[in-house]
């Protein structure tokens, strides 16, 4: 049975499926060099990689391995960015969380707001126990973000990634049922 993907309301925002109307948003979003300075792939060239990110969001649900959420303001149905959860495993009861937001929304509370609406719905639905997060170590609000939601510094991961022959660390996050619900 595939992970189903739900709708989540905000005060601000709606989180919703992705669907083939959203392909510009995701690819201006994707493209954009400065918004994924820290990314762990490099900005996208072509407009079918949105294609291809959008039939991945369809296969993530129903492979069991997680769910893609476009995020939009609700007073104007403008797009902010996505949010995911995703590496879903429910024998280790494991997850990630990960989000991606327009450069002109940062700063505005968005991303707070969608990992929190992501961590209730999780751990309200699902056998969960643990959601892990990783940020590279010179994105301090993306790091900020995590530790508003309750997650926890556990290590960095030394040079894991390699992006443009960009050599850069990750701090590793992780968040337990017992943190969240306390």
């Amino acid at each position: 049975m595939p992970l189903p993907t739900p709708t989540l309301e905000t005060d601000r925002l709606l989180l919703r499926p992705f669907t083939a109307d959203d392909a510009d948003d995701i690819y201006a979003l994707q493209s954009d060099a400065e918004t994924l300075r820290y990314w762990d792939s490099p900005p996208w060239t072509s407009r079918e990689q949105a294609d291809r990110f959008l039939a991945r969001c369809v296969e993530m649900a129903e492979q069991d391995a997680g769910v893609r959420l476009a995020a939009e303001r609700r007073e104007d149905g403008a797009f902010v960015g996505w949010g995911s959860f995703h590496r879903w495993d429910p024998t280790f009861r494991s997850a990630g969380l990960g989000y991606c937001l327009t450069r002109h929304n940062w700063g505005r509370g968005y991303a707070t707001e969608i990992g929190r609406a992501i961590l209730t719905w999780a751990y309200a639905t699902l056998d969960l126990n643990r959601v892990q997060s990783e940020a590279d170590t010179r994105n301090r609000p993306s790091a900020r973000v995590l530790e508003k939601l309750g997650f926890t510094l556990e290590g960095t991961l030394r040079e894991d990634c390699i992006v443009d022959g960009v050599v850069s660390d990750s701090w590793v996050y992780g968040l337990l049922r017992r943190e969240w619900e306390g």
